[in-house]
């Protein structure tokens, strides 16, 4: 395209959006380079949420095999090794980066390993010394977990270290009330660990619906995960015997195995020269964009959680998709629509929402109808389990539209895929009843609301 540069695109960061990105500007005949300082495939294929999910399918299996006996099943000698888990979805995590790898490959798209920065107009400097040019300059080097600064600081974990410990913690303290720490609680108490969670306020999961947040909170505290609200670090303090020393405001001093910080996440973008040329960051340091992700440099553009906007692997990935078509494809520039976009917990049992809580509807909307359904699933009931689940349908009552469903129960996620394409195509309550039931499902409620 533009013979004076080295490249038409220099993508920095190859994670989800920016291999997107890269992928497709290379298919509409540009010239594209990426570099990664770390392993391609980032947050999500490396340190999130795909190795997350099969520490989830991990841990499903210790409620089922104790339910299976009620299906008449008997299981003998039943043990769990997490050096045999850890390792094969480390080895899973290498496959994953290998594809993505051979994807760019396979688009001709050049593979910088190592760090860039940006050091000029139009211009990338490799931690090699290396210059080049590129016509547009892409940013997604995603986030990073967020460590508050407190004496003891040093002694904890985030979730990238995770996947990665040597032995499974018998008691480990998570701080952080969001969808990682209760995901990763939910992880470490079926795998056996004394759970607890540490919270600096008095609600989890805030941007969920209230009653799916109440309803995890009881049925993890029936699980045996602990909970203590309003409360922050004061210090930690390594003892002799390995194990951690916690002092939380006002909680007694209490011993840990390991502590775990899921706090937030922050943007990577120290190192990356922006200030160079002249980028604009917001007040958490995130590259402040447009609507269709361009900087405030005309030539440099940025997708995924290094922006801050919505910071979900999908997200990025549209976001990614949606740049390289228009500034590379033949067709009219677009941007990604942020509203309505469907979200999950990996919870014990998942959550899943999609739309307005039932709060912001009526503070929105004013008049609401609500429908809710709450039910103990038929496994649980056939294993002897309490476990309720409950989902909930919120409805525009001057139009009879659906604004919101939000659920918590086995396989949420999966349900609420189809749901949300309902929710965001705008259909009503009674496109949904005129829709029969599949019968015996979960599902079904969703079309038997009264």
């Amino acid at each position: 395209m533009a013979d004076e540069y080295d490249y038409d695109l220099f993508t920095i960061g190859a994670g989800s959006g920016g291999v997107r990105a890269s992928r497709v500007a290379a298919a509409h005949g540009a010239k594209v380079a990426v570099a990664e300082e770390y392993r391609v495939g980032g947050t999500c294929v490396i340190r999130g949420c795909v190795p997350k999910k099969m520490l989830v399918y991990g841990a499903h299996f210790a409620e089922d095999l104790v339910d299976a006996q009620h299906f008449g099943w008997t299981i003998e000698g039943k043990r769990f090794d997490w050096a045999a888990l850890r390792d094969h979805v480390q080895n899973d995590v290498t496959r994953l980066e290998g594809l993505y790898g051979q994807t760019l490959g396979n688009h001709n798209v050049t593979i910088f390993a190592e760090r860039a920065m940006i050091t000029g107009p139009h211009e990338i400097t490799l931690a090699s010394g290396k210059t080049v040019t590129a016509k547009y300059i892409l940013v997604a080097t995603g986030a990073r977990p967020l460590v508050p600064e407190f004496p003891g600081s040093e002694h904890v974990i985030t979730s990238n270290e995770a996947f990665h410990l040597e032995a499974l913690p018998r008691r480990i303290l998570i701080a952080g009330g969001g969808y990682i720490a209760n995901e990763f609680a939910g992880i470490f108490n079926e795998f056996g660990c004394k759970v607890t969670i540490a919270n600096r306020s008095d609600t989890i999961l805030r941007s969920y619906d209230a009653s799916l947040r109440d309803r995890l909170l009881q049925i993890s505290m029936v699980k045996g995960i602990g909970f203590l609200f309003n409360t922050e670090f004061e210090s930690i303090e390594k003892q002799d015997d390995g194990s951690l020393l916690v002092k939380l405001t006002g909680q007694d001093p209490c011993e840990y195995d390991a502590v775990m910080v899921a706090t937030g996440r922050v943007p990577n973008t120290e190192g990356l020269g922006l200030e160079t040329v002249g980028v604009e960051l917001g007040k958490k340091g995130e590259i402040v964009v447009d609507a269709f992700s361009k900087t405030s440099v005309d030539h440099i553009y940025a997708v995924g959680d290094v922006t801050d906007r919505v910071q979900l692997t999908p997200v990025a990935i549209r976001e990614g998709q949606a740049f390289a078509d228009s500034v590379f494809g033949p067709g009219e520039t677009y941007a990604v629509d942020h509203s309505c976009v469907p979200s999950a917990v990996f919870s014990h049992p998942p959550i899943a929402a999609v739309g307005m809580t039932e709060s912001e509807a009526r503070n929105s909307l004013g008049n609401i109808k609500v429908y809710q359904s709450d039910f103990r699933p038929m496994k649980n009931v056939v294993a002897g389990r309490n476990e309720r689940s409950l989902y909930k349908m919120i409805v525009d009552a001057a139009n009879d539209r659906i604004v919101g469903i939000h659920m918590i129960g086995p396989e949420a996620p999966e349900i609420m895929q189809a749901a949300a394409i309902a929710v965001k195509a705008k259909l009503t309550k009674a496109d949904f009843d005129a829709t029969v039931a599949i019968h015996p499902t979960m599902a079904e409620e969703l079309v038997l609301f009264k």
